[in-house]
């Protein structure tokens, strides 16, 4: 351990609430010896029920009780050990803002939008290199480096996402990561409690909560649990033998053994212990130690981290990295945590799976013959955001085009929530949408009005609405997290205001602002039911309906001028009303036939 360690006294959680449903708290110390000292405090409602050394010198685990008498306040935790001088801490109860209940999550009433802040806007320059850290340079041009974007720049820009029709932010990330090398994407963790200097500090991220609640827009968090960074502070001086997996390996600067990525361990009957092992304890990659859940400290650490920070932000939700990678029982236990203290709130889990059976099993309520119960509300819908691109991009066959589409939504059925299913067109791991779509607007046109209106959560990428692209490095993730024009001084385009964008980005942009922002008010798309009819001549119908609204999403693949028969859909009962076309303001009549002049997607408010 080196002198600036054993020099500090690192307690964590560095504070908690009174008043919380779960009254067991447990805090790790860490500090030079405190493993031979026995802690004692003197303090209305608040007791310790153990205190436990940890396998180093320099940890100590303390469980306390906070039962309903305690309040806010700052008490002392004494440490005693013989011919030692005693220590002092004070820890601090707050009182908690909200109940419980209070804590919303998202859900399909929002339109989630996922934002890489270093390449968003870079709203404190003051911030962009911060000496000491291990990775100072700053480069636009490197894809790989920082770009300077922070919470600032996010902050700053709220005007923007609200007028846009987002009423959920999901930034990637924002904790310290110290990490050599591609610092800028925030997945390798080094202080769980602690805000990226160069992204801002507690204070910044409270104030973009605060300010984004204000305009009706939640807070989602970006967490890890499966990992930490290499250059986390606790990879000095792990606490126990087994805190992270394969830790010989690491301390005897041995090869670390990968993870083998066959996440259907988690559901098949038939895997092997050794796969099964391989995929739970191995690396995700040499810069990612894989941390041990099965470890009781761990566990409960990671769990109250969560908790924290949803007290600390006020959260309106939570999104967990790499959701299959952990111990899935510890993922069950970590969930039910956080929904019990929230009964409100929500979390979705990655699972990066094209099996819609895959998918649904870690929705909780779902049917598993292994009696998991996972906690987890929503998923993220990987499978239909594949179909659907291959909709759009495939020819109108019998096994092909819009019928791919009907059938990966008819997979519903397995789901025991389908609506709490998070789509999305394109993310930070994979090409933007616009290169997927082989950069047609009219496809784009077409998927967007399908996220937004299928009965989903949906979520857009930042810069998804200006149609930015990778197509000159597929699959490039440092290209596709590119600076959003107008994040920084002195772009010659800035998308924030619509200065120098083309005709094309501006529409796309307006196009998607257009939808949403009806989508805010529209119980037929957020809360109700879903109907659709087999595609047939190009065209594919799906209708949303709540007591007397009415919406209609048609996508016509057609080139040119075509004719719909309605009679197939009279059971739809909207034989002479009218139709109001929500881009273009339009007013048709559903009459025997309706002429659709060109391809593309109409939605349609039944007058």
């Amino acid at each position: 351990m080196s002198n600036s360690m054993q020099a500090q006294l690192r307690v964590e959680p560095p504070n908690w609430w009174a008043g919380m449903r779960n009254t067991r708290l447990q805090l790790m110390l860490h500090g030079e010896g405190l493993a031979h000292y026995t802690p004692g405090l003197n303090y209305e409602g608040v007791s310790i029920v153990a205190w436990h050394p940890g396998a180093s010198d320099n940890y100590l685990f303390i469980d306390l009780e906070i039962g309903p008498t305690a309040s806010a306040g700052t008490f002392e935790i004494q440490l005693r050990r013989p011919e030692k001088s005693p220590i002092s801490i004070s820890y601090r109860l707050k009182n908690r803002e909200k109940p419980a209940e209070s804590f919303k999550g998202f859900d399909a009433s929002d339109a989630i939008y996922l934002i890489t802040p270093d390449r968003f806007a870079n709203g404190n320059p003051g911030n962009d290199i911060v000496k000491g850290m291990r990775e100072e340079k700053l480069d636009r041009k490197d894809d790989y480096g920082r770009h300077g974007g922070d919470i600032e720049g996010i902050r700053q820009h709220l005007d923007y996402i609200e007028e846009m029709g987002f009423t959920a932010i999901w930034p990637s990330p924002l904790l310290t990561n110290d990490m050599p090398r591609a610092s800028y994407h925030g997945y390798a963790i080094t202080d769980f409690y602690e805000v990226d200097p160069r992204f801002g500090n507690l204070e910044t991220y409270q104030k973009l909560a605060q300010e984004a609640a204000g305009k009706g827009i939640k807070l989602i968090m970006d967490q890890v649990v499966n990992h930490c960074g290499l250059y986390h502070w606790w990879m000095e001086d792990l606490p126990f033998p087994d805190w992270i997996h394969y830790q010989e390996n690491f301390l005897n600067d041995a090869p670390f053994t990968v993870t083998n990525h066959r996440r259907t361990v988690n559901q098949d009957p038939y895997a092997s212990h050794a796969d099964k092992q391989r995929m739970n304890q191995g690396w995700f990659v040499p810069s990612m130690p894989d941390l041990n859940q099965s470890n009781p400290f761990l566990a409960t650490y990671l769990i109250q981290n969560s908790i924290w920070w949803i007290e600390t932000l006020q959260l309106g939700g939570i999104r967990q990295d790499t959701y299959p990678y952990p111990n899935k029982h510890f993922m069950a236990d970590w969930a039910r945590s956080i929904m019990e203290e929230y009964p409100n709130f929500n979390i979705v889990g990655e699972e990066w799976s094209y099996n819609p059976l895959l998918v649904g099993y870690w929705q909780h309520g779902s049917r598993t013959t292994d009696g998991y119960a996972s906690h987890l509300r929503t998923t993220m819908d990987f499978p239909l955001q594949r179909t659907l691109v291959e909709a759009l991009n495939s020819e109108e066959e019998w096994d092909s085009g819009l019928n791919l589409l009907y059938e990966a939504l008819a997979n519903d059925f397995y789901y025991p929530r389908p609506i709490d299913i998070m789509l999305f067109g394109d993310n930070h791991d994979m090409d933007r949408l616009f290169t997927q779509l082989g950069e047609s607007p009219l496809k784009m046109e077409m998927a967007l009005a399908f996220i937004a209106l299928a009965p989903r959560i949906p979520q857009f990428y930042y810069g998804t609405e200006i149609l930015m692209e990778n197509s000159a490095k597929p699959g490039d993730h440092g290209l596709i997290r590119t600076d959003f024009p107008g994040g920084w001084k002195g772009d010659n385009k800035n998308a924030f205001t619509g200065k120098g964008l083309s005709g094309q980005e501006l529409k796309m942009q307006q196009y998607l602002r257009r939808i949403l922002q009806f989508r805010k008010t529209s119980k037929a798309i957020t809360r109700g039911s879903t109907l659709h009819f087999a595609p047939e001549n190009g065209l594919y119908l799906l209708l949303r309906r709540y007591d007397d609204e009415t919406v209609l999403l048609l996508l016509n693949k057609n080139k040119g001028s075509v004719k719909m028969e309605t009679s197939r859909f009279s059971e739809l009962e909207l034989a002479g009303k009218d139709l109001e076309n929500l881009i273009t303001g339009e007013v048709i009549s559903w009459d025997a036939e309706i002429v659709l002049q060109k391809p593309g997607a109409y939605i349609w408010m039944v007058k």
